[in-house]
C-alpha cells in the first residue's frame, strides 16, 4: 500500500483554563493518502478545527496542548519537531485556507508581496521571480487582470475572491497536503461551489492530497472521497463517502443526514427537519461510556457506562456505537 502523506495517531489536544481542563481532541486517529480528499465533518465544538491547528501546532500558547498520540508526516513526528523546523513545513509541505480570509490575510500588504513572501521564503526564490509566481497563483485561481490586481490590497477585493487569494498563497509552493477549514462558509452559495471546484482542480494540477473540514454534508457529498464523522472530540464514524451515506450507521451520522433539507424544485417539502435533542458533552468533565449516550435514541446502559471501541469492516467502515454492526 502507498505510504500515506499524514498518520495521525491516538491525537489528544487539552485546554487548560481556569475553569479547568477541555479535553477538545479525545484519540483521534486517521490516515490521508496521497492525492486523497478527505472530509471531517461535525458540529461546532467537536474539535474539527482544532485538530487542523495541532497538526501545524498553530494552538494558543499558554492555553492549548497536544498532551498525546503522533503526528507522521514525510516519515517525521511533528509534535518532536522544533520551532524552527515546522515553520519550514508550514506554508510549503502543509498549506492551510482558513475560514475567514479577512483575518488571515494583512491588510496592510498588497496581495503580491504576501503570496510573494511565501515563495522566498521557502523556495529561495528572488525577488522578481517570486512576483512573477505571484502572478501566476492569481490568474491560476482565476483573479482577472492578475498583473494588475497583484499590486491591490486585500480590501479592495470581494469575499470570494479574497479566498481565492488565500488558496493562491496555500498553493504557491505547491504542499503535499492542504488543510481547508470551512473555506466557503462565509460565501455565498454560488461562490461556495465556484471555490471548492477551484480547490479540486489545483489539488488534481499539483497533486496535493486535501483536509477538508466543515460542517457541510452537502460539501462532503461533492468533493471527498473519504469522511470522519466527529462528536465531542472523538471519531465515531469514518467511511468512503459514498458508503456513508448509503448507510450511515452511528445514531449521531443519522441525526446529521436527518438534519438536510431535501426540496425538489415545485414539489412542497414533506416532512419536517430532524432535530437531535438534547445538547453537547461539557468537554471539561470525563466522559465515562459513549459521549453521545445523553442524546442517543437507542443507547443503554451499556452505552453510558463503556466507551465502545472502533470497528471496522471490509469496506473500510469504522463506528464506534455499541448498538450498530459495521
Amino acid at each position: 500500500m502507498e505510504e500515506p502523506v499524514l498518520d495521525v495517531r491516538d491525537l489528544r489536544t487539552h485546554f487548560f483554563t481556569q475553569d479547568g481542563v477541555t479535553r477538545a481532541v479525545d484519540g483521534l486517529s486517521f490516515t490521508i493518502a496521497p492525492g486523497e480528499t478527505l472530509g471531517i465533518v461535525g458540529e461546532s465544538g467537536c474539535g474539527k478545527s482544532v485538530t487542523a491547528l495541532s497538526i501545524l501546532r498553530l494552538l494558543p500558547a499558554g492555553l492549548g496542548r497536544t498532551v498525546g498520540g503522533s503526528i507522521t508526516f514525510g516519515g517525521r513526528d511533528l509534535l518532536t519537531l522544533d520551532e524552527a523546523e515546522m515553520r519550514r513545513i508550514r506554508g510549503d509541505r502543509i498549506a492551510m485556507v482558513f475560514q475567514e480570509p479577512m483575518t488571515s490575510l494583512n491588510p496592510v500588504l498588497t496581495v503580491g508581496e504576501q503570496i510573494a513572501e511565501a515563495v522566498m521564503i521557502h523556495q529561495s526564490k528572488s525577488k522578481s521571480e517570486a512576483w512573477a509566481r505571484a502572478a501566476e497563483m492569481l490568474t491560476l485561481v482565476r483573479i482577472p487582470d492578475a498583473a494588475r490586481r497583484v499590486h491591490d490590497y486585500p480590501h479592495q477585493f470581494s469575499g470570494g475572491m479574497r479566498q481565492r487569494v488565500m488558496i493562491a498563497i496555500a498553493l504557491s509552493c505547491h504542499p503535499q497536503l492542504l488543510i481547508a477549514d470551512e473555506p466557503t462558509t462565509a460565501l455565498d452559495v454560488t461562490i461556495q461551489a465556484q471555490i471548492l471546484k477551484l480547490m479540486l482542480e489545483l489539488k488534481g494540477r499539483i497533486g496535493a492530497a486535501i483536509l477538508l473540514i466543515t460542517h457541510d454534508l452537502g460539501v462532503v457529498a461533492e468533493t471527498c472521497q473519504r469522511v470522519i464523522v466527529m462528536y465531542a472530540g472523538r471519531k465515531v464514524e469514518e467511511a468512503p463517502v459514498e458508503e456513508l451515506f448509503d448507510r450511515p450507521l452511528h445514531p449521531y451520522t443519522r441525526g446529521l443526514m436527518g438534519s438536510i433539507p431535501r426540496h425538489r424544485p415545485g414539489i412542497a417539502p414533506s416532512r419536517r427537519l430532524q432535530e437531535i435533542p438534547g445538547i453537547v458533552p461539557n468537554l471539561r468533565a470525563p466522559v465515562a461510556g459513549c459521549a453521545f449516550a445523553p442524546r442517543c435514541p437507542q443507547a443503554t446502559p451499556r452505552c453510558a457506562a463503556e466507551a465502545p471501541p472502533l470497528r471496522r469492516d471490509a469496506t473500510g467502515h469504522e463506528v464506534s456505537c455499541w448498538e450498530a454492526s459495521p
